[in-house]
Protein backbone atom coordinates (compact mmCIF):
# COMPACT_ATOMS: atom_id res chain seq x y z
CA UNK A 1 0.00 0.00 0.00
CA UNK A 2 1.40 3.55 -1.25
CA UNK A 3 1.34 5.78 2.06
CA UNK A 4 2.49 9.51 1.43
CA UNK A 5 4.09 11.83 3.86
CA UNK A 6 3.05 15.57 4.18
CA UNK A 7 6.05 16.47 2.04
CA UNK A 8 5.15 13.50 -0.47
CA UNK A 9 1.61 15.26 -0.74
CA UNK A 10 2.88 18.74 -1.38
CA UNK A 11 5.60 17.76 -3.69
CA UNK A 12 2.95 15.52 -5.46
CA UNK A 13 0.39 18.83 -5.83
CA UNK A 14 3.52 21.14 -7.21
CA UNK A 15 4.43 18.42 -9.74
CA UNK A 16 1.05 18.02 -11.04
CA UNK A 17 0.49 21.66 -11.81
CA UNK A 18 3.80 22.48 -12.69
CA UNK A 19 4.63 19.31 -15.47
CA UNK A 20 1.72 18.13 -15.66
CA UNK A 21 -0.34 21.00 -15.83
CA UNK A 22 -3.12 20.45 -13.90
CA UNK A 23 -4.40 23.01 -12.58
CA UNK A 24 -4.93 23.09 -8.63
CA UNK A 25 -8.92 24.17 -9.19
CA UNK A 26 -8.62 20.80 -11.06
CA UNK A 27 -7.23 18.56 -8.42
CA UNK A 28 -9.90 20.78 -5.52
CA UNK A 29 -12.83 20.02 -7.50
CA UNK A 30 -11.97 16.33 -8.37
CA UNK A 31 -11.41 15.92 -4.11
CA UNK A 32 -14.93 17.24 -3.98
CA UNK A 33 -16.26 14.79 -6.30
CA UNK A 34 -14.63 12.26 -4.12
CA UNK A 35 -15.85 13.10 -0.96
CA UNK A 36 -19.03 14.06 -2.33
CA UNK A 37 -19.42 10.53 -2.95
CA UNK A 38 -18.73 9.02 0.12
CA UNK A 39 -20.84 11.30 1.83
CA UNK A 40 -24.00 10.46 -0.64
CA UNK A 41 -23.00 6.93 0.77
CA UNK A 42 -23.43 7.31 4.17
CA UNK A 43 -26.09 8.86 3.60
CA UNK A 44 -27.27 6.02 2.14
CA UNK A 45 -27.55 7.98 -1.32
CA UNK A 46 -30.60 9.93 -0.28
CA UNK A 47 -29.15 13.05 -0.45
CA UNK A 48 -32.08 14.96 1.07
CA UNK A 49 -31.61 15.54 4.74
CA UNK A 50 -29.04 18.19 6.38
CA UNK A 51 -25.94 18.10 5.99
CA UNK A 52 -23.44 20.58 8.46
CA UNK A 53 -20.15 21.00 6.46
CA UNK A 54 -17.50 22.87 9.15
CA UNK A 55 -15.30 24.87 6.82
CA UNK A 56 -11.18 25.73 7.58
CA UNK A 57 -9.77 28.80 5.94
CA UNK A 58 -7.13 26.44 3.93
CA UNK A 59 -7.52 24.43 0.88
CA UNK A 60 -9.24 21.79 3.66
CA UNK A 61 -11.80 24.37 4.29
CA UNK A 62 -11.88 24.90 0.23
CA UNK A 63 -12.56 21.60 -0.39
CA UNK A 64 -15.51 21.53 2.02
CA UNK A 65 -16.90 24.38 0.30
CA UNK A 66 -16.90 22.42 -3.14
CA UNK A 67 -18.28 19.51 -1.23
CA UNK A 68 -21.42 21.42 -0.15
CA UNK A 69 -22.17 23.09 -3.66
CA UNK A 70 -22.12 19.16 -5.01
CA UNK A 71 -24.28 17.91 -2.02
CA UNK A 72 -26.54 20.52 -2.54
CA UNK A 73 -27.23 19.86 -6.52
CA UNK A 74 -27.95 16.43 -5.36
CA UNK A 75 -30.58 17.73 -3.40
CA UNK A 76 -29.21 17.98 0.70
CA UNK A 77 -30.17 21.12 2.71
CA UNK A 78 -26.48 22.64 3.39
CA UNK A 79 -25.58 24.35 5.89
CA UNK A 80 -21.64 25.24 6.14
CA UNK A 81 -20.49 26.69 9.23
CA UNK A 82 -17.22 29.04 8.91
CA UNK A 83 -14.31 28.02 11.69
CA UNK A 84 -12.08 30.91 10.23
CA UNK A 85 -12.90 34.52 8.50
CA UNK A 86 -14.52 35.22 5.28
CA UNK A 87 -12.22 36.96 4.26
CA UNK A 88 -9.22 34.77 5.07
CA UNK A 89 -9.77 32.77 2.13
CA UNK A 90 -7.85 32.98 -0.48
CA UNK A 91 -6.50 31.03 -4.06
CA UNK A 92 -8.54 28.01 -4.44
CA UNK A 93 -10.94 28.41 -1.69
CA UNK A 94 -11.62 32.14 -2.12
CA UNK A 95 -12.98 30.71 -5.88
CA UNK A 96 -14.72 28.04 -4.11
CA UNK A 97 -16.13 30.13 -1.05
CA UNK A 98 -17.45 33.17 -4.14
CA UNK A 99 -19.24 29.99 -5.80
CA UNK A 100 -21.06 29.25 -3.13
CA UNK A 101 -22.17 32.50 -2.33
CA UNK A 102 -23.21 33.31 -5.88
CA UNK A 103 -25.36 30.04 -5.17
CA UNK A 104 -26.97 31.42 -2.26
CA UNK A 105 -26.01 28.58 0.18
CA UNK A 106 -26.48 28.88 4.12
CA UNK A 107 -23.29 30.63 5.16
CA UNK A 108 -22.37 31.65 8.69
CA UNK A 109 -19.74 31.79 11.17
CA UNK A 110 -19.82 28.71 13.19
CA UNK A 111 -21.72 28.32 16.65
CA UNK A 112 -20.30 25.83 18.61
CA UNK A 113 -23.32 25.57 21.06
CA UNK A 114 -25.64 24.83 17.93
CA UNK A 115 -23.79 22.16 17.04
CA UNK A 116 -25.08 19.43 19.40
CA UNK A 117 -28.18 20.62 18.60
CA UNK A 118 -28.30 20.40 14.86
CA UNK A 119 -30.70 18.22 12.45
CA UNK A 120 -27.78 17.08 10.53
CA UNK A 121 -27.86 13.70 9.18
CA UNK A 122 -23.88 14.54 8.73
CA UNK A 123 -21.46 16.31 9.78
CA UNK A 124 -18.35 17.36 7.16
CA UNK A 125 -15.04 17.47 9.18
CA UNK A 126 -13.37 20.29 6.28
CA UNK A 127 -11.54 22.30 9.30
CA UNK A 128 -7.45 21.12 9.06
CA UNK A 129 -5.67 19.23 6.57
CA UNK A 130 -2.41 17.54 5.92
CA UNK A 131 -0.63 20.79 6.57
CA UNK A 132 -2.00 20.61 10.43
CA UNK A 133 1.70 19.96 11.84
CA UNK A 134 0.78 22.09 15.42
CA UNK A 135 -1.56 21.94 18.06
CA UNK A 136 -5.02 24.00 16.80
CA UNK A 137 -5.83 27.15 19.41
CA UNK A 138 -9.33 27.46 20.63
CA UNK A 139 -11.71 27.23 20.24
CA UNK A 140 -11.38 24.47 17.95
CA UNK A 141 -11.47 22.45 21.42
CA UNK A 142 -14.87 22.91 22.02
CA UNK A 143 -15.65 22.79 18.61
CA UNK A 144 -14.41 18.83 18.51
CA UNK A 145 -16.04 18.68 21.55
CA UNK A 146 -19.37 19.72 20.18
CA UNK A 147 -19.20 17.62 17.21
CA UNK A 148 -18.78 14.49 19.54
CA UNK A 149 -21.06 15.61 21.78
CA UNK A 150 -23.98 15.51 18.60
CA UNK A 151 -23.32 11.79 18.19
CA UNK A 152 -23.71 12.14 14.51
CA UNK A 153 -21.87 10.70 11.87
CA UNK A 154 -18.81 12.66 10.81
CA UNK A 155 -16.79 12.40 7.48
CA UNK A 156 -13.42 13.58 7.81
CA UNK A 157 -11.72 15.18 4.79
CA UNK A 158 -8.12 14.26 4.02
CA UNK A 159 -7.82 13.72 7.35
CA UNK A 160 -9.34 14.07 10.82
CA UNK A 161 -8.49 17.53 11.75
CA UNK A 162 -6.14 17.94 14.59
CA UNK A 163 -3.92 14.81 13.36
CA UNK A 164 -0.86 14.85 12.27
CA UNK A 165 -0.47 12.85 9.31
CA UNK A 166 3.07 12.04 9.67
CA UNK A 167 2.89 10.79 13.17
CA UNK A 168 -0.58 9.50 13.63
CA UNK A 169 -0.66 11.29 16.47
CA UNK A 170 -3.42 13.75 17.84
CA UNK A 171 -1.58 17.36 18.21
CA UNK A 172 -4.45 17.96 21.25
CA UNK A 173 -8.33 18.18 20.69
CA UNK A 174 -8.94 15.74 17.75
CA UNK A 175 -12.11 15.14 15.52
CA UNK A 176 -13.14 11.17 15.68
CA UNK A 177 -14.34 10.71 12.32
CA UNK A 178 -16.80 8.08 11.46
CA UNK A 179 -14.82 7.97 8.41
CA UNK A 180 -12.05 9.16 6.32
CA UNK A 181 -11.56 10.30 3.16
CA UNK A 182 -8.01 11.07 1.92
CA UNK A 183 -6.66 12.10 -1.26
CA UNK A 184 -3.86 10.28 -3.81
CA UNK A 185 -3.14 7.75 -1.00
CA UNK A 186 -3.47 6.88 2.71
CA UNK A 187 -0.78 9.11 4.69
CA UNK A 188 2.01 7.18 6.51
CA UNK A 189 0.47 8.39 9.88
CA UNK A 190 -2.41 6.34 9.42
CA UNK A 191 -0.36 2.89 10.12
CA UNK A 192 -0.14 4.40 13.70
CA UNK A 193 -2.89 2.08 15.87
CA UNK A 194 -3.31 5.45 17.65
CA UNK A 195 -4.52 7.00 14.89
CA UNK A 196 -7.15 4.71 14.14
CA UNK A 197 -9.62 6.00 16.88
CA UNK A 198 -9.98 9.39 14.47
CA UNK A 199 -10.23 8.05 11.36
CA UNK A 200 -12.78 5.20 11.45
CA UNK A 201 -13.39 3.91 7.82
CA UNK A 202 -10.67 5.10 4.94
CA UNK A 203 -11.50 5.48 1.64
CA UNK A 204 -9.09 6.92 -1.00
CA UNK A 205 -10.00 9.16 -3.61
CA UNK A 206 -8.91 9.68 -6.48
CA UNK A 207 -7.85 13.60 -7.76
CA UNK A 208 -6.45 13.21 -11.33
CA UNK A 209 -2.73 12.90 -10.17
CA UNK A 210 -0.55 10.66 -12.81
CA UNK A 211 -0.32 7.76 -11.52
CA UNK A 212 3.71 7.57 -12.31
CA UNK A 213 4.11 10.84 -10.59
CA UNK A 214 2.75 9.50 -7.50
CA UNK A 215 5.25 6.36 -7.68
CA UNK A 216 8.04 8.96 -8.66
CA UNK A 217 7.36 10.77 -5.55
CA UNK A 218 7.00 8.04 -3.72
CA UNK A 219 10.26 5.90 -5.02
CA UNK A 220 12.49 9.20 -4.68
CA UNK A 221 11.79 9.59 -0.56
CA UNK A 222 12.20 5.91 -0.10
CA UNK A 223 15.77 6.13 -1.81
CA UNK A 224 16.57 8.72 0.28
CA UNK A 225 15.73 7.10 3.53
CA UNK A 226 17.59 4.22 2.77
CA UNK A 227 20.56 5.51 1.48
CA UNK A 228 20.24 7.94 4.90
CA UNK A 229 20.02 5.02 6.60
CA UNK A 230 23.51 3.61 5.31
CA UNK A 231 25.37 6.49 6.17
Amino acid sequence: MIRLTRAQVREIDRLASERYLIPSIVLMENAARSATDVASDMLDGECFGQVLILCGGGNNGGDGLAVARHLHNRGADVSIALTTRAEDYKGDALINFNIVRQMQLKIAPVEIEEIPKSSALLIIDAIFGTGLNRPPREPFGKIVDAVKRSQKPVLAIDVPSGLDCDTGQALGPCVEATQTITFVAEKVGFENPTARKYLGKVTVGDIGCPRELIEEVQTKQSSTNEHEGHE
